[in-house]
């Protein structure tokens, strides 16, 4: 059985949260809970995540955004475009995807660096740099 020093894994039905905890061994509490020890080396995704506080864009921001997406890629209203969704799986190619992050620019008076415009891939993701770059200015 493996153990680690410092920090588990545990989920419970449909959750998950990590937390710290006395070292231990891997075991299966019950049929409802697991824990299972992570060495920070194995599973370095989690790790990266293990302190982050992200913070998610209002929902009046995601909706002007799904907006935005809806008129640049000529989408029916009623079309379904939510935080979620991604530009690719919308129909989006890269040019697709510079006309949407120009009409935000446009719309919320931002300037989106290349690099950053490049590693947006949802509309959750446009939403929450835009508020990133608003409250920086």
């Amino acid at each position: 059985m493996a153990s680690a020093t410092g920090t588990s894994l545990c989920m419970k039905l449909a959750s998950c949260s990590l937390k710290r905890t006395q070292p231990s061994n891997s075991r299966i509490s019950s049929l409802r809970s697991v824990s299972v020890p992570i060495n920070t080396k194995g599973y370095p995704s989690l790790v990266s995540r293990r302190g982050s506080s992200r913070r998610q864009a209002k929902p009046e921001t995601v909706d002007k955004v799904c907006a935005i997406v809806r008129k640049q890629l000529a989408l029916p209203d009623d079309s379904a475009v939510t935080g979620d969704s991604k530009f690719a799986a919308l129909g989006a190619d890269s040019l697709d995807t510079v006309e949407i992050v120009m009409g935000l620019e446009e719309e919320f008076g931002i300037s989106v660096e290349e690099e950053s415009a490049q590693s947006i891939t949802t509309v959750q993701e446009a939403a929450d740099m835009i508020e990133k770059l608003i409250e920086k200015n």
